[in-house]
């Protein structure tokens, strides 16, 4: 029978880290508290700390900003501030209907221009939002995949027009309407969807991979839709 070996402190430290970023902890932002209230919450020095979240930024599960602090999931891009003049003139179908545009088209890029790594970061990714257990933290690791995938495709203009629609599609009632939509059923259809893409990607099949995104997007689009309906009704 084997035995495992004792996990080491950078490890353990890395363990509970995950579990603190899977939890219902973290504000809407995601903000992950400071290395020194890490390390006194955890009984390990400062230094177990950094190295755990170096590794854990670069497989995309955390990100740092000077001055702010470290934060869960993928950052947003800053030309999403573009969003707040048109938040107020459209509304969450036609967001939706922008993103069939776009999105297809960045995984088909993502899929030519993917790094080995950034692979190994989507699918980390897909695994958060799959294991994620309220609505909050499946909006957070659900927009970091997305995120992801449209920086991994490489073309500044579309990843422009992408964080707009990301930065307008964060208003709180369009997330409240989307987490009233989601069912057990609905959450196992996104997973493998999810995966789809990913795979796709990964095999750097780019038709494959804009066939994923659109047909993922066709779905949340319909439900969408179908709960816009139901609320209206009530």
């Amino acid at each position: 029978m084997n035995v495992m070996p004792p996990k080491g402190p950078q490890q353990q430290v890395r363990a509970r880290l995950l579990e603190l970023i899977k939890s219902e902890d973290l504000g809407s932002e995601g903000k992950l508290p400071t290395e020194r209230e890490l390390a006194d919450r955890f009984g390990v020095g400062r230094r177990f700390i950094r190295q755990a979240l170096d590794a854990l930024e670069a497989e995309g599960l955390v990100w740092r900003k000077q001055g702010k602090g470290t934060f869960a999931g993928q950052p947003m891009d800053p030309m999403g501030d573009l969003a707040a003049k048109v938040t107020g003139e459209t509304n969450a179908l036609e967001v939706m209907e922008a993103r069939l545009c776009i999105e297809p088209e960045l995984a088909a890029l993502c899929a030519q221009r993917v790094l080995p790594e950034e692979v190994t970061r989507l699918r980390m990714l897909a695994q958060r939002q799959w294991e994620a257990t309220d609505a909050q933290a499946m909006e957070l690791w659900d927009g970091s995949l997305h995120r992801l995938i449209a920086q991994c495709a490489r073309n500044r203009p579309l990843l422009t027009a992408y964080s707009m629609l990301d930065k307008i599609r964060s208003n709180p009632s369009w997330v409240r309407i989307r987490a009233k939509g989601r069912t057990e059923t609905s959450l196992q259809v996104t997973h493998s969807e999810h995966t789809a893409i990913v795979e796709a990607i990964a095999a750097g099949h780019a038709d494959a991979a804009r066939i994923a995104m659109l047909d993922h997007l066709e779905t949340r689009f319909a439900a969408l839709r179908d709960e816009l309906v139901m609320e209206k009704m009530c």
